[in-house]
């Protein structure tokens, strides 16, 4: 479907909206009503959008019927919408697979712990192929910390900023409301012996500890083992190279810590701290083919560690004319690893024992305020917000690729002896939002956003969402937004260098004898996307849920690699990050819950991906499957012991034809042949202070293998682990 076509029935259907309504209200003004007159109860615009046909929200009981063996990524690929892919394309990386929202790929998904912005992945280096050596930001906090998960898909999700294209996943902690605590601890082991174990053990404390204040502590330890550095053998489908790496370990340490202080019942105030420690268990991965001897050495080792340190201070406020929330946050990451190649065949692979230091501080601060009002005889929230967020980077290890003696770029600096390691961004923004009462059944919340960055300048996002009630039971919603990201400091910094020797020179434009090289562009414009969406929805007294949602986002400005380049430097061609000029992503959602009695509930979604194309070749922006089926069928046995039988249904997943670094033809376009995963599991609540849980991940044993990276392997790119069998246990007091 064309994006002028979808925009008309987009505006069609609100136009209908309001039309059907205005009749509606003229209708009931003809009825006699009682004099029985009810409180109108107004919510805020964040409030109504929470509501919207792209929003799925993970409660802490769903957590605990089947909870994660390491990642909370694993329970939210199961929300319509959700898969879990590699950072780009190309299938390099394949195994760091993190959250993808609507396949707008995992750069575009804005992770938030409380509300406040996770950003530590942006301390790893990008690669040109858009591949970061980078497990994704949502495993900072330990699942049995989580009170809930709200996964914002859409138009919905535009109004959090820069990075929220695809949607924002907010992870929302627990707060205990009674002095106590839970002590946790959780086992997972693998049938096969390939495949790497999973432990962690946690303790949450919390509560009251005077009339004004309260506290809350979390200590957590998890480790899961890499994969066995030879479990992808069997299927390499290059035999002259070694086999593709399988999934590395990781080892957690989490300490969170929390004062909240209520002076007044009108006023709160949190400080919190956190500091984490993610450890690596290498497994053998590269970006490339190229391995040696040095890498081989360090299997098994810990090759990178990744810290996070967060200081901030919220405050909740209840007013006469309203309420706000406003915080400030400072998050510190530091990324250490062994260093690795920049150029050529070793680039992105271990080549030395020396460890390299990356430091990234960002400063986030935001103030929301929500006025109740009346305005033209219709109830209505108005919402006015500012936010700031800024960004540095000290990194004197990603800009070290030398340029070539005679060789000259504009902009970059040939000796990297000479080039600053620190690179920074400032963006500030504004925005306003009203979430209007039309009627008792029709409700608009329009948005206007309006930020600036001190490298790419202005950027506005508009919004509109609706939400009509065409009985008690079905409802029509729809919206459309213009969500945007800005570029990333590797991908603005000219002094940031990736270099080839020849192999890796498009196609087109191939080495003229000195190679090819490829650098940061300071000129490059925010990514934007028009992203519209239209759902129905049934929800009865009985229980019965069914809804499907359309979405169709026009991308644009998306940056790349250049494959064309910005001139000759000497023997040597050289070419830039640029942006490009369309992209679009489409498809359906579903999700379909029947209680079938008292004791049976049976939940399942689905996704169907129409449409997934970077309009200048025709390549997928993502590997995600054609399309996704989540089921899974609950028994209440008793009223302390639940059963639950899930199954996902993966569909083929295409290959990209072409590569993203060079223009060339992959050597093996394979897809990833459909494949179904079941798992059993049961939830047992022994007394007041003990719960058990247990079960089998992956009950038929389908193991999916990794058979290469990126050009060798089609979409065969990642693992997925084969049965395993797991318990829980956990003590509250």
């Amino acid at each position: 479907m064309g994006s002028r076509h979808s925009q008309f029935l987009l505006a069609t259907a609100m136009g209908t909206l309001l039309a059907i309504e205005a009749g509606s209200a003229v209708a009931q003004d003809q009825v006699a009503t009682d004099d029985t007159v009810l409180e109108t109860i107004v919510i805020s615009a964040e409030q109504q959008l929470k509501q919207a046909p792209g929003v799925s929200t993970i409660t802490a009981e769903d957590i605990q019927k089947i909870p994660p063996t390491n990642d909370l990524a694993e329970l939210i690929r199961k929300m319509p919408g959700v898969n879990l892919t590699g950072t780009t394309a190309s299938g390099q990386r394949g195994n760091q697979r993190q959250i993808d929202l609507r396949g707008m790929g995992p750069e575009n998904t804005l992770i938030l712990i409380d509300g406040k912005p996770v950003l530590s992945r942006n301390s790893v280096r990008m690669g040109r192929a858009g591949e970061r050596d980078s497990r994704g930001d949502t495993n900072w906090v330990p699942a049995e910390a989580v009170d809930r998960i709200e996964v914002i898909r859409g138009p919905a999700a535009a109004r959090y900023g820069s990075g929220a294209a695809g949607g924002v996943v907010n992870i929302i902690t627990k707060r205990p409301d009674k002095l106590g605590g839970t002590v946790s601890t959780y086992l997972n082991v693998p049938q096969n012996s390939e495949e790497g174990y999973s432990a962690r053990g946690n303790i949450l404390l919390g509560g009251p500890i005077s009339d004004i204040m309260s506290f809350r502590l979390l200590g957590s330890y998890s480790k899961t083992d890499a994969d066995d550095a030879n479990i992808n053998a069997d299927a390499n489908v290059d035999p002259s190279v070694a086999p593709p790496a399988g999934r590395e370990g990781v080892v957690n340490k989490d300490v969170r810590a929390l004062i909240s202080i209520e002076p007044t019942a009108d006023h709160v105030f949190d400080i919190e701290g956190a500091l984490s420690r993610q450890g690596n268990i290498f497994a053998g991965d590269r970006q490339l083919t190229a391995i040696n001897p040095t890498l081989e050495s360090v299997i098994g080792d810990e090759t990178n560690v990744l810290r996070r340190g967060t200081l901030s201070l919220t405050h909740r406020g209840t007013y006469d004319f309203g309420d706000s929330l406003s915080y400030i946050q400072w998050e510190r990451s530091i990324n250490e690893r062994l260093l690795e190649g920049l150029a050529g065949g070793p680039e992105g692979s271990i080549t030395s024992t020396e460890w390299g230091r990356i430091r990234l501080d960002n400063l986030t601060a935001k103030s929301e305020w929500n006025l109740p009002m009346e305005l033209g005889g219709l109830d209505q929230t108005l919402t006015l917000g500012t936010e700031f967020r800024g960004e540095w980077l000290e990194d004197n290890v990603s800009n070290q690729q030398a340029v070539n003696g005679g060789i000259s770029i504009p902009g970059t600096s040939p000796n990297p002896n000479d080039r600053d390691p620190n690179s920074s961004s400032l963006m500030w923004g504004v925005f306003l939002e009203d979430n209007i009462d039309v009627t008792d059944r029709l409700t608009l919340t329009p948005g206007l956003r309006y930020d600036y960055h001190d490298a790419f300048g202005s950027n506005w996002s508009p919004s509109l969402n609706a939400s009509f009630e065409i009985t008690e039971e079905i409802s029509l919603k729809a919206g459309i937004a213009r969500a945007f990201k800005a570029p990333n400091l590797y991908q603005l910094n000219p002094d940031y260098v990736y270099y080839t020797r020849g192999n890796g020179c498009p196609v087109d434009y191939p080495s003229v004898g000195g190679g090819c090289y490829v650098v940061g562009n300071p000129d490059l414009d925010a990514e934007t996307s028009i992203n519209k969406e239209i759902g129905v929805n049934y929800n009865n007294d009985a229980g019965w849920n069914a809804g499907i949602t359309y979405f169709h986002n026009d991308y644009k400005n998306r940056i790349s690699s250049g494959l064309v380049p910005e001139g000759l430097a000497g023997t040597a061609r050289y070419f830039q990050w640029y942006n490009v000029p369309e992209a679009v992503v489409s498809g359906l959602e579903g999700n379909l819950n029947i209680p079938l009695n008292d004791a049976l509930m049976w939940n399942s979604n689905f996704t169907y991906m129409i449409e997934s194309e970077d309009k200048r070749n025709g390549q997928p922006l993502s590997l995600v499957p054609e399309y996704t089926l989540n089921t899974g069928l609950d028994w209440q046995v008793r009223d302390n012991l639940l059963l639950t039988l899930s199954a996902t249904h993966y569909g083929e997943i295409a290959s990209p034809t072409v590569t993203a670094t060079t223009g060339g033809a992959v050597d093996n376009p394979e897809p990833r042949d459909p494949y179904t995963l079941v798992n059993l599991g049961f939830k047992y609540d022994v007394n007041e202070t003990y719960r058990l849980s247990g079960g089998v991940n992956n009950v038929f044993d389908k193991r999916v293998l990794r058979e290469g990276s990126g050009n060798a392997a089609g979409a065969n790119t990642f693992n997925e682990p084969g049965r395993s069998f797991y318990v829980a246990l956990s003590a509250s007091f």
